[in-house]
């Protein structure tokens, strides 16, 4: 009985300390800080920290890289990561989200936007739109762009013919390169 009253004395005497998120033990901007190798509060930026208002970034987000496979494998993977939960993988608008409530984004298949440049898809990406929360701060720029590249394959991909394909303009197995060889 007495362990359990010291037990139960402990864990008041605990909970009547002042334990608000405000007043916790901090280290100011340039406070020395043992805890740290270098023994300073300011730690260095960490590598391939990109500042919102640096050069290279806004120049990232003006010029779209051009577009080549590697940009748009890279599109494919980072619209799997970060669209398909919503769009679907083809992009029209029924991912795994939306069947289970979430409203419904636009298909990439309708006029205006097999229309639309891809600086749209950029900009949507970046500042979001709708119930579309922004990618700004999750997506680089040079992923947004291939992202967009990817989108604008998938587009290109669903009103292509049979006849546009590379299989169908390649010659056949078997046919002679014109040097001999099959």
């Amino acid at each position: 009985m007495r362990a359990s009253l010291v037990v139960l004395l402990s864990i008041a005497a605990a909970g009547c300390t002042n334990q608000s998120m405000t007043r916790q033990p901090h280290y100011g901007t340039n406070d020395p800080a043992p805890v740290f190798a270098n023994g300073s509060a300011a730690q260095p930026l960490p590598a391939g920290t990109v500042s919102q208002d640096d050069a290279e970034y806004d120049k990232a987000s003006a010029n779209p890289p051009p577009v080549d496979l590697a940009l748009l494998h890279r599109g494919q993977e980072r619209f799997g990561i970060f669209c398909a939960p919503c769009h679907g993988y083809e992009g029209d608008g029924d991912g795994a989200i939306v069947r289970r409530g979430f409203p419904h984004p636009p298909s990439y298949y309708e006029p205006k936007l097999m229309q639309a440049d891809a600086r749209l898809f950029f900009d949507t990406i970046t500042n979001g739109f709708g119930v579309m929360y922004s990618y700004g701060s999750r997506v680089p720029p040079r992923d947004r762009w291939a992202i967009a590249a990817y989108i604008r394959a998938l587009q290109q991909s669903r009103s292509a013919s049979l006849a546009e394909t590379p299989e169908a303009k390649a010659p056949p197995r078997g046919a002679s390169d014109g040097g001999g060889r099959p």
